[in-house]
């Protein structure tokens, strides 16, 4: 069974750092587009980062500058640093990936940023 954990969330001060992982478990043949997404308590859902299967990738605006995407296929995993963090980033942080031509989410990983 294909699945999607995310890890390394947590409570952070402003102005601090955090690198959220996300690993894809089962028998995985292709690994396409990787994205990281995060929702606020009474917001939508909303894409923070993606990357493409030749490195390719997008930012929403808020985050550029302060958050890098990354991923190693070689060990089913894509990285989200995040730097410079503020309050405002402060949301359940979720992983998204193109498995097998399918697409699946993570759980998610809770990020508290204090001022």
């Amino acid at each position: 069974q294909v699945q999607l954990v995310e890890s390394g969330g947590g409570l952070v001060q402003a102005g601090g750092s955090r690198k959220l992982s996300c690993v894809a478990s089962g028998t995985i043949v292709t690994i396409g587009l990787i994205g990281w997404y995060r929702q606020a308590p009474g917001k939508q859902r909303e894409m923070v980062a993606t990357i493409g299967y030749g490195g390719r990738t997008n930012y929403v605006d808020s985050v550029k500058g302060r958050f890098t995407i990354s991923r190693d296929d070689a060990k089913n995993t894509a990285y989200l640093q995040m730097n410079s963090l503020k309050p405002e980033d402060t949301a359940v942080y979720y992983c998204y990936a193109v498995l097998n031509g399918r697409g699946y989410w993570g759980q998610g990983t809770q990020v508290t940023v204090s001022s």
